[in-house]
């Protein structure tokens, strides 16, 4: 699972009236090197929040991994593009057997690592082979699960064989974790990647800086690189980040990490701030298997117990869009559910009382320690008390303390964490997951989610599986949040919404 990255946090007086204040103020082949481009700015300096841990997205599972090398220095089979389509990039076409069982993958020719080894299907085979191996530690390895078999009748041809339809495959090659990797370099890409991408690893100051610099023998002339060299700068400060940006020692920061800070930088004659979209979704996990908390009539009251408009402008400053599913609106099929169980104090009460709990409840929730985290705890800490409903924060270092006891022990009440994986609802059939949450109906309804390839019918499908959730509500589903970018006003080619984590650097170029 990837997880939002972490931010600095500011501590909240929390009471009804204080909360908002405090919130606030806390193609083709190419054969030839690439032309070197006209005199001008060619470099760039990216800020991020996050250091990785690796580079390697294949065997790691935070998204600041992907936001480093995903197209900038590893490529897939498939690609997903600005408006999350799945699209060729190292195949460049395909057919699927009437029975959604086979899929050949025609790959293009004349593609080179850049430590000059060859792309092709034995590659390919390799790469998907070892995603899928009982020792793989590929964080998004399930999905292979349905591989059955691997064939590379020649070097441009790999037929990849299913043990049953699964409608997302295109789409799931596509992710950072399904990157092409080479065999004689694939067990050193944690700290030295060697991909196939417009840009090369140059190298990794630990808690500073990773450089790279433009790949002049890029297969795709058409998608080549406009700048030379990129540094992605780690500053994990939000009023540092801030500086950087005003005096110009970073050039972007397409993640900006404190929403109470973008009125900031409101008439400066060199940036410009850009809102977004994101998969993030901000849910209040429940563990479904323990008590209260197996009663759906507990859950729904919480639910209905949560404003969500107040919560986001307290927690978020406003910047957010509130959900009633596990979905967000850039998802093909997404209903907007947060009417299902609007906020009311009084019914929620009444329904805590038929429950049981007319004379109170308590429980604790674990929470990150990133801003977003912990000001929404808060926020839900005022709100249930509303309620009748005592809740005791705990907070809980992430990612290690956090993966530990909740998402591998369930050891929990309550936790609050953004899901960053794009059309994740699948989680809530997984068994085990931390919210043990467990709906033979909605089960059923992903697989026939898996056994068509039809966008409309996937759309129809994903419809139903919002409406059970909102219903069951499994988790307190709270709100997206946004892409807050801030740039250098003639960087040009960044994306501005991101339906799947990255920071794709192969079209941005400086203008005049």
């Amino acid at each position: 699972m990837s997880l939002l990255s972490s931010y600095h946090s500011a501590r909240l007086h929390v009471t009804r009236r204080t909360l908002i204040a405090a919130a606030l103020a806390a193609g083709a082949v190419f054969m030839g090197p690439v032309p070197v481009q006209a005199a001008g700015k060619t470099t760039l300096i990216l800020g991020m929040t996050i250091e990785p841990a690796g580079l390697d997205p294949t065997v790691g599972a935070p998204v600041a991994i992907g936001q480093v090398t995903w197209q900038n220095i590893f490529e897939g089979l498939t690609t997903i593009d600005a408006q999350g389509k799945v699209q060729p990039q190292l195949a460049e076409s395909w057919t699927i057997s009437p029975d959604g069982l086979t899929y050949t993958f025609k790959l293009r020719q004349g593609v080179t690592f850049h430590d000059g080894s060859s792309f092709d299907s034995s590659v390919a085979k390799f790469t998907i082979e070892r995603a899928r191996a009982a020792d793989s530690v590929n964080p998004q390895k399930r999905y292979f699960s349905s591989v059955d078999a691997i064939e590379a009748p020649d070097a441009s041809t790999l037929v990849v064989k299913l043990k049953s339809p699964t409608g997302n495959f295109l789409y799931w090659l596509g992710w950072p974790s399904s990157v092409m990797v080479s065999p004689k370099t694939a067990e050193n890409n944690k700290i030295t990647p060697v991909g196939t991408g417009p840009f090369k690893f140059v190298s990794w100051s630990k808690g500073s800086q990773v450089q790279l610099e433009r790949n002049p023998n890029y297969w795709n002339r058409e998608a080549a690189a406009r700048l030379e060299k990129v540094t992605f700068r780690f500053i994990n400060d939000p009023q540092a980040q801030a500086a950087a940006l005003k005096s110009g020692d970073v050039d972007a920061f397409p993640e900006f990490a404190a929403p109470e800070l973008m009125d900031s930088f409101k008439g400066d004659p060199n940036l410009v701030t850009v809102i977004g979209n994101t998969e993030l979704k901000v849910v209040a996990g429940m563990n479904n298997a323990r008590k209260p908390f197996n009663d759906k009539r507990v859950r729904q009251a919480l639910m209905m117990a949560v404003d969500r408009k107040t919560l986001i402008e307290g927690a978020w400053s406003g910047y957010g869009t509130p959900i009633g599913s596990h979905y967000t609106p850039n998802d093909r099929g997404y209903i907007d559910l947060t009417g299902t169980y609007p906020y009311d104090p009084e019914k929620a009460k009444a329904l805590l009382a038929e429950a049981g709990y007319g004379s109170g409840l308590s429980f604790s929730i674990k929470v990150p320690q990133m801003a977003y985290a912990q000001r929404s705890a808060q926020m839900l800490q005022a709100m249930f008390a509303e309620v009748g409903v005592t809740l005791t924060i705990e907070t809980t270092e992430f990612p290690a303390k956090w993966v530990a006891d909740v998402f591998k022990a369930g050891n929990y009440d309550m936790t609050i964490v953004a899901h960053a994986e794009p059309m994740d609802i699948d989680i809530y059939s997984r068994d085990p997951y931390y919210f043990n949450y467990r709906n033979p109906a909605f089960n059923e309804v992903l697989k026939q989610v898996d056994a068509t390839t039809d966008e409309a019918s996937q759309a129809r499908l994903y419809g139903e599986a919002q409406q059970i959730l909102a219903q069951d509500v499994p988790a307190l589903y709270l709100f997206v949040m946004p892409k807050l970018g801030v740039w250098n006003r003639k960087l040009k080619g960044l994306w501005e919404n991101e339906p799947i984590p990255s920071n794709v650097l192969r079209g941005v170029e400086w203008t005049d």
